[in-house]
C-alpha cells in the first residue's frame, strides 16, 4: 500500500457507530464509568488529514495494516513500539483480550508484514504495553521484551496479571524467559518501562489500585531486577504515604488533597530518562513524581507537579526534552463538566525541571477537540501518550490521532503537523528515524514516512 492522504485545512465529523469492545476507564474506580475503544456516539474523523510545515512538510501515510485474525476473532490495538526494524503492537480487550504482542516486519514501511504474536498465554487478560531493548547480563544476552499482562476480571481464578519478559533477539520466535507476578487481587501491570542502570536491565511497573486492592500490602509502583529474567526481583516500591502532603491513612486511592478536595491517587504509568537516573511515575492527581533511581538499592524522592484547585488532574504520561530538563505530561481527562472544575477533556502540560524539587509550569497545549464539552463524557478528545524527538513533541490523541508539536520554545509549543485518519482512535504513537508509527484501535498500524522526492 501506498496511500496518499487526502490534504485539508480542517476537520470534518459526524457520527459513527463502531462495534469495538468496551471496557472501563484507565481509573476504573471513577463513578464517569467512561468507557475506552467503545465510539458510539463519538464525534469520528471522516475525510483524512495529514497537514504539516517545517520538517513535517513531506511526511505522508505509507500503510494501514490491521491485525490478522485467528479462529476469525478480531482485536484491537493498545501501545505501539519498535526495535531493530520490527514493531511490536500490544493489544486491547476486544474479542475476549489476549491478543498478545503482535510483531510487524518493517523492512519494506510500505508494506508491514504481520509475521508472529507472543505474551498471549495466560488466560483472561490483555497485553498492552511492551518495551524491547538490547541487554547484557551474565544471565542473558540478546534482545529483551517486556509486556505488561493486565487481568479482564480478578475473580477469574486462571489469569494473574504482572509482566512477562520474552527473548525476541530473533523477533520472529519469541521465546518465553520469565514472569513477574502482582498480587492476585490486583488488576496487573498497566504500563511499564525498561531501562538499565550500571549494566543492569531494571522494570518499572505501574500497577493501579495495587495500594488500594491490597489495603497497603502492596505499592502501585515497583521497580524490577530483570538481569536473570527467569527470576525477576522487586528491589523498591514508592510508598506515597512519605510524602508530607499524603496522610498515613491514605487508603490506596482517594486522597484528600491540600486544596480541601478528594481526589484520585493512583500510579497509571512509567518512565525515565536516557541514562535511567530518573523516573517518572504518573500518579493521576497526585501529579508526576520525580524520583532518583541512580542507585537502584536507594531511590529518592526528588519533587513532583501538582494541580490548581480548578485543574483535574489525571497525570497519565510522560516525556522528557531538552536532556531531561523538560517533564511533558499528559492528562487523561474524559469527563469535561466535573463539578467543581474547569470545562475542558484533557492536555498536555509542559514543566521546567532543571530544579527537579520545583517543577515550574511553562506552558500548556491545547488542540481544537479539547474544548467540545458538548461531545460528553468519552476518550474521543483527550490527550493520551507522548513521545519526543529532537525539538517536536508528537501526541496520540485517539479521535484527534496524532499531533505533532514544536517545543523549541517549551513555554511556547507551536503545533506544526496534524495526522488524523478516517474513523481514528490512535492509542499509542512511536517515532523511529524511518518512520513514525501510530497504533490505530480500530484500524491497526499507521506508518508515515517522509517523502523527500516530492
Amino acid at each position: 500500500m501506498n496511500k496518499k492522504v487526502i490534504m485539508t485545512t480542517a476537520l470534518a465529523g459526524c457520527l459513527v457507530f463502531s462495534t469495538l469492545p468496551t471496557t472501563f476507564a484507565h481509573d476504573m474506580l471513577d463513578n464517569s464509568l467512561a468507557e475506552k475503544g467503545d465510539n458510539e456516539g463519538d464525534n469520528l474523523n471522516q475525510i483524512p488529514v495529514l497537514e504539516g510545515n517545517k520538517n513535517l512538510g513531506n511526511w505522508q501515510e505509507v500503510a494501514s495494516a490491521q491485525l490478522k485474525q485467528y479462529d476469525g476473532v478480531k482485536k484491537s490495538t493498545a501501545d505501539v513500539y519498535a526495535h531493530k526494524g520490527y514493531a511490536y503492537l500490544g493489544t486491547h480487550v476486544r474479542g475476549g483480550g489476549n491478543g498478545g504482542v503482535r510483531v510487524f516486519d518493517m523492512k519494506d514501511p510500505s508494506n508491514p508484514v504481520e509475521v508472529t504474536k507472543f505474551a498471549d498465554d495466560i488466560p483472561g487478560t490483555w497485553q498492552e504495553k511492551v518495551i524491547v531493548k538490547t541487554v547484557n547480563t551474565e544471565h542473558f544476552k540478546g534482545d529483551l521484551a517486556v509486556v505488561s499482562v493486565q487481568q479482564l476480571k480478578r475473580d477469574n481464578p486462571d489469569s494473574q496479571g504482572g509482566f512477562l519478559l520474552y527473548d525476541v533477539t530473533n523477533p520472529e520466535a519469541p521465546e518465553k524467559l520469565g514472569f513477574w507476578e502482582v498480587d492476585k487481587r490486583v488488576p496487573g501491570t498497566h504500563e511499564l518501562y525498561l531501562t538499565e542502570q550500571e549494566g543492569k536491565p531494571y522494570v518499572l511497573a505501574a500497577n493501579p489500585y495495587a495500594d488500594y486492592f491490597t489495603h497497603g500490602e502492596s505499592m502501585d509502583f515497583q521497580l524490577v531486577d530483570v538481569s536473570n529474567p527467569a527470576e525477576p526481583e522487586t528491589i523498591y516500591e514508592f510508598d506515597p504515604r512519605s510524602l508530607p502532603e499524603v496522610s498515613d491513612d491514605f487508603n490506596g486511592y482517594h486522597w484528600n488533597a491540600p486544596d480541601g478536595k478528594t481526589r484520585p491517587a493512583f500510579n497509571h504509568s512509567t518512565m525515565t530518562d536516557n541514562n535511567g537516573d530518573t523516573a517518572l511515575l504518573s500518579y493521576w492527581d497526585l501529579g508526576t513524581i520525580i524520583l532518583d533511581i541512580s542507585d537502584p538499592h536507594n531511590v529518592k524522592f526528588e519533587g513532583r507537579t501538582d494541580f490548581a484547585s480548578d485543574v483535574q488532574g489525571a497525570a497519565h504520561s510522560s516525556a522528557l526534552a531538552k536532556g531531561g530538563n523538560v517533564l511533558i505530561e499528559t492528562r487523561e481527562v474524559y469527563n469535561p463538566t466535573r463539578e467543581g472544575y474547569e470545562e475542558s477533556y484533557g492536555y498536555t502540560r509542559i514543566f521546567d525541571i532543571k530544579d527537579k524539587s520545583n517543577p515550574k509550569l511553562l506552558s500548556t497545549f491545547k488542540t481544537d477537540r479539547v474544548d467540545n464539552k458538548e461531545d460528553g463524557v468519552t476518550f474521543a478528545n483527550t490527550v493520551h501518550d507522548p513521545k519526543v524527538h529532537g525539538n517536536t513533541l508528537y501526541l496520540s490523541h485517539y479521535a484527534g490521532g496524532i499531533r505533532a508539536v514544536d517545543i523549541t520554545d517549551p513555554a511556547n509549543p507551536v503545533q506544526i503537523g496534524k495526522y488524523v485518519p478516517e474513523d481514528a482512535y490512535i492509542w499509542g504513537v512511536f517515532v523511529d528515524q524511518n518512520y513514525i508509527l501510530g497504533s490505530d484501535m480500530g484500524n491497526g498500524l499507521k506508518v508515515l514516512q517522509n517523502n523527500n522526492s516530492e
